[in-house]
Formats: structure tokens, C-alpha cells, sequence
């Protein structure tokens, strides 16, 4: 007999996946440039220069051992000292070598932290909407979900929220920028949660912890400012990935951070050691563990997603789409033209618009819209958009 919720998962793809997926068969048979693949958020701007100059410097001039040999189980000490002291230098905190956990991307780190704060059926509470991939990461190590739906402009519902937390909650989740909405949570937003989890904190008379998922940390526009939330909270887990920041995703490189100020942090920070061993995530990529801390101060140019931002959203809401503009990321949320999004996105398949249904991410209405792809791609959607809108209007 096999675990069948293993099997359940490896039998189906995500529903990002398998749009992905339909989207590679249908470009065989139309064409490439005929089919406007919305799905998946795979960063289409190129790595930093910087980073191309920093592999072939650690190939040409490393020892090729050490190179591409095991590093210690939590990472190489030196790059996160590295990556501490930008931290530091850029928000004002007092990380160190010894705070920091190199993972193989977001996900791991994800991962990591739940297995490593989480006892049998404690709860983890979501915003929605959120990465569909939190409630398998959740469940994955024994916890359970609680969603909390958003208000009508994606910030979080921090009365509802505050009505969530119980003594089974073990912990929060935030993703801010937000995939999928491209919401950045204010200043204000972070202090709320921040009030609401101490004083639900005293009430229960237990840790509440904060888990915050930042692989779109620097993708923001027009000045906004993301806080970084440790300051807010002590009880705070940075999970951190340079998939976004580099356009690295193929390289799954990150790191978690578990500042001093968490509550017994050092058996935290064990925890999280213990997590990455039991599930086999010791030793993240040498070679790619070098090349971030050679690299630490760059980022892939945005300016491209901004320009794309611009072109869908305005271009959507000309049509009469619903939207509310994100700040950040390279997603739109868009209200579908019929309450049912599934039924909405396999319609926009006949026009050849891949399109990510809101219900996996708990926000039923609404469609995912990546626009990290290629400015014609946008451009040369626009028709296929206005047709699918006036199918709605016959």
C-alpha cells in the first residue's frame, strides 16, 4: 500500500503546471508566437552581467574541489556572513553568520521552517490569496491550513484574522509582494499583524510565529518601500530566494533567517538544522552559494516588468477588466467575466490565452495573469482579451 496523498500529488500536476504544460503542446501545433502563455511566473528578464562574470571568475580561479564539494550542512560560513551584513546594511538589523540557513530556494526554505516549527495538526494561517503551494508544504509536515479571505483590495482582513488565531495556531504565513495579486502589504498592514499576533500571544499563553515568504522582495515599483518585517515582530522567519531578485530560479538558491530576538532562537535556529536534515536539505548548491555572495548587492533590471504592468493593466482595464494595480511581483489579479474562473480560464483557452484560475488560490472570481514574458506577447494578446471579453456580451 502507498501513501495515497504522495500519490494523489505525484499523479497531477499543479494546475500552474498543467496549464504550462498544455501550453508547450499547443504551441506545436499553432506556433509559438500564437499562443499568449500567461501561467507561469519564470522570470524572462536575464541574470545581472554580474552574475555571469561571478561563474566564470569562481570556475576559472576556484579550487574546482571546493568548488563543487560540500559545504557545511547549514551553508558556507563566509557567504552568510556576507549575506548578514547586506541584510543589515540594508535594514538596520542585527543578523549574523549564525542566524542564516542556506536552502535550495523559497520552497525549501518553506519547508524547512514548517517541519521545523510544527507539532501534529497545529495550525498555519493563510491570507488569502496565496501560492497554492503553502497548503502542500502545510500539510506535507503535518500541519493544517486556515484561510483568511481578503478585503476587496487584496491587504489582509485583520479583524477576520484576528478571529482566526486559536490554540491550535501555530503560525502565519505572509507573502508580500504578493503572488498572486502583486499587492505590497503597507507599513500599517505589518504593524496590525504585529499587534494582533502579540496580544493573541499573551492571550494564549504561547509563541506565535510569523513566517514571511519574500522571493519578490525587490520586485517593487514606483518607490514603494516593502518593510521588512523582523523589526515588527520578533517571532519573525525570514524565508528568502534569489530565484526573483537574480532571475536564478533553475539554480534554487536561498537561505532562512532566525533573527536573535525570536523567543529561545538558538533551539529555533536548531530546529531549523534538525528540518534541513530530516529532509534532506543540507548543503544548498556550493557553487551557487559563492556566486550570491559575490552578488549580493545586485538585481535583475525590472524596468522591463514595470513596462509590462503598464501594458496589461492598462490595456485590461480599457476593456472593462477589474483589477487592482499591483505594486509589486509580476502577477495581475483580474476579475474573471463570470463568477466561475475555471469555466472562465478553459474559455479563454479557444482564444489561446493561458490563464491561471483564481479557486487555487483561494479567491474564486479571479484569473493569474504572469507578465514576465516577452513585450509582444502582451501586445499581441490584446485581441485575443477584447474577443474573450465580447464572447461575454452575445
Amino acid at each position: 500500500m502507498l501513501p495515497q496523498d504522495m500519490l494523489a500529488l505525484g499523479t497531477k500536476r499543479s494546475a500552474i503546471r498543467e496549464l504550462f504544460e498544455y501550453g508547450k503542446m499547443r504551441k506545436a501545433v499553432v506556433g509559438e508566437d500564437k499562443v499568449y502563455d500567461f501561467s507561469l511566473g519564470n522570470p524572462s528578464i536575464p541574470a545581472p552581467k554580474e552574475v555571469d562574470e561571478a561563474v566564470k571568475e569562481l570556475v576559472e580561479k576556484q579550487d574546482s574541489v571546493l568548488l563543487h564539494g560540500y559545504s557545511s550542512a547549514q551553508g558556507d560560513a563566509n557567504v552568510r556572513k556576507t549575506i548578514a551584513d547586506h541584510i543589515n546594511k540594508l535594514h538596520g538589523t542585527n543578523i549574523s553568520a549564525d542566524n542564516i540557513y542556506m536552502t535550495c530556494g523559497a520552497a525549501a526554505s518553506l519547508c524547512i521552517s514548517l517541519r521545523a516549527l510544527l507539532l501534529k495538526d497545529e495550525e498555519v494561517i493563510l491570507f488569502a490569496p496565496f501560492f497554492p503551494e503553502y497548503i502542500v508544504f502545510t500539510e506535507g509536515q503535518g500541519g493544517k491550513v486556515k484561510i483568511v479571505p481578503p478585503r476587496a483590495d487584496f491587504q489582509p482582513d485583520l479583524e477576520l484574522f484576528e478571529k482566526a488565531i486559536g490554540q491550535n495556531t501555530k503560525a502565519v504565513i505572509i507573502n508580500s509582494p504578493n503572488n498572486p495579486s502583486g499587492v505590497v502589504y503597507s507599513e500599517d498592514t505589518i504593524k496590525a499583524i504585529a499587534d494582533i499576533m502579540n496580544k493573541k500571544s499573551k492571550e494564549l499563553g504561547k509563541e506565535l510565529f510569523l513566517i514571511t515568504d519574500e522571493p519578490y522582495r525587490e520586485l517593487v515599483y514606483d518607490d514603494i518601500k516593502v518593510p521588512y518585517v523582523t523589526k515588527y515582530y520578533k517571532n519573525t522567519i525570514v524565508c528568502y530566494s534569489y530565484s526573483k531578485s537574480l532571475s536564478l530560479p533553475g539554480e534554487r538558491i536561498g537561505y532562512i533567517v532566525v533573527p536573535d530576538e525570536v523567543t529561545d532562537s538558538k533551539n529555533v535556529y536548531a530546529c531549523i538544522c534538525g528540518a534541513g536534515r530530516a529532509l534532506g536539505y543540507v548543503c544548498a548548491p556550493t557553487l551557487f552559494q559563492q556566486v550570491v555572495a559575490k552578488c549580493v548587492d545586485c538585481v535583475s533590471d525590472i524596468s522591463a516588468y514595470k513596462k509590462n504592468r503598464d501594458l496589461l493593466y492598462n490595456g485590461l482595464t480599457e476593456l472593462g477588466y477589474e483589477c487592482v494595480r499591483p505594486d509589486g511581483a509580476f502577477y495581475l489579479f483580474v476579475k474573471t467575466l463570470e463568477e466561475d474562473s475555471e469555466s472562465f480560464c478553459e474559455r479563454a483557452k479557444e482564444y489561446d490565452l493561458l490563464l491561471v484560475a483564481g479557486d487555487g488560490f483561494a479567491c474564486p472570481g479571479y484569473m493569474r495573469i504572469s507578465y514576465c514574458v516577452d513585450e509582444k506577447t502582451i501586445v499581441n494578446s490584446m485581441p485575443a482579451f477584447k474577443a474573450l471579453a465580447e464572447s461575454y456580451k452575445k
